[in-house]
């Protein structure tokens, strides 16, 4: 079975074909960063425009990469929800087109759920996790921590209170005026902190403060013993304390660095600590985890992922140790291929949507097990 899958949920435009057998016969990825860097984030009206521009070129590569024509497809998925809602509408609109041109069926997919599902693409059926599993989903729109019961049954354990963690990455990337590159503020950053001002300190790690460096702001640790996440603090405290400083052209390329380590150890700190709550949670309600999956694009960080496997070594049994499951960065970031995947099975069972499903900008995962 052959899907072609289209998503537009915020700024990336992405076209995928993906077959049951866990083949991704294309994957096209067409960013807007250099769109919406001169605006500081996402713009909304730019980002519809240009996946308007973008989406045509994008469904047009992937069938040639796939070398298939929109005859041979057996079905069209789309993102549904959540999202920015015109974006959203982009390829909607253009997923049902298609569809009804061709007489094939639709279906409909959450954003999040297809973050979770990704590692099943990628994995052969003995690696692949085992349900139940946890699974952290990082990105500028969201930061949840739930409990995998099936492919459709998520379980909230832990959400942001106010900003998500991509979303805090993307406000100190800026507040330190990084460039943003060809992925984004929050790659930025990342690059930035592993990098050294002294040729003696090129192999430590990205959290390593430079010992003269005595004026770093001392981070929040938000929410202690919660299982409930929240940013904002970790962003506002750099914008505090470059402010003190008299703003970013008074703070040196050093002290710039110390300040996005800080930052940056902090927030996934955050993230480590509330695992450690949800594997306590599950250990108290008798539910045993084998696995963590970890995805959306934070997830492509690799200072967090090695903070995490280092976490689970900690905290899980040398006989049954957690497994982190982590799709490579190119499936972490917004794709389509992520999308397809997640249809599959309903396309396998024949379960498809009405050519006049609605958009869920605000969709909560809970409520996909009662469709």
């Amino acid at each position: 079975m052959r899907i072609l899958a289209l998503e537009s949920s915020a700024d990336d435009t992405c076209a995928s074909v993906v077959c049951d057998n866990r083949r991704v016969l294309s994957n096209v990825v067409i960013k807007q960063n250099s769109v919406h860097e001169q605006h500081g984030g996402i713009h909304p009206y730019f980002a519809i425009q240009t996946h308007q521009a973008n989406m045509p070129f994008a469904v047009q590569r992937a069938l040639r990469e796939a070398d298939l024509s929109a005859s041979e497809l057996d079905g069209i998925a789309f993102t549904r929800g959540p999202g920015i809602g015109g974006c959203l509408s982009v390829g909607s609109n253009a997923a049902k087109s298609l569809a009804a041109a061709l007489n094939k069926p639709l279906v409909g997919v959450h954003h999040m759920q297809a973050h979770a599902l990704t590692p099943f693409l990628i994995s052969p059926p003995h690696l692949a996790p085992r349900f139940p599993f946890l699974t952290l989903l990082v990105s500028g729109g969201h930061t949840l921590l739930l409990l995998a019961q099936s492919n459709i049954s998520f379980r909230m354990l832990a959400t942001t209170l106010d900003e998500s963690i991509g979303r805090s990455y993307d406000k100190v990337s800026r507040l330190l005026e990084l460039k943003w590159g060809d992925h984004g503020p929050g790659a930025a950053l990342e690059s930035f902190a592993s990098q050294s001002d002294y040729e003696s300190n090129a192999h430590e790690s990205a959290t390593t403060l430079p010992p003269s460096d005595t004026t770093l702001p001392e981070m929040p640790k938000p929410l202690p013993s919660r299982l409930a996440f929240s940013y904002a603090s970790l962003h506002s405290a750099v914008e505090r304390h470059i402010h003190a400083q008299g703003g970013i052209d008074q703070v040196d390329n050093e002290s710039r660095r110390s300040l996005a380590r800080a930052f940056q150890s902090a927030a996934i700190g955050q993230l480590e600590e509330k695992v450690v709550l949800a594997l306590e949670w599950c250990n108290n309600n008798q539910i045993s985890i084998n696995d963590l999956v970890v995805s959306g694009g934070v997830a492509s960080n690799m200072y967090l992922r090695s903070r995490l496997q280092q976490c689970l070594q900690r905290h899980s049994a040398s006989e049954n140790p957690i497994r982190l499951s982590c799709p490579p960065p190119a499936l972490c970031t917004d794709n389509a291929a992520m999308i397809g995947w997640a249809s599959m099975h309903r396309f396998l069972a024949s379960d498809h949507d009405d050519y006049s499903i609605e958009l869920r900008p605000k969709w909560d995962i809970q409520e996909l097990a009662a469709h």
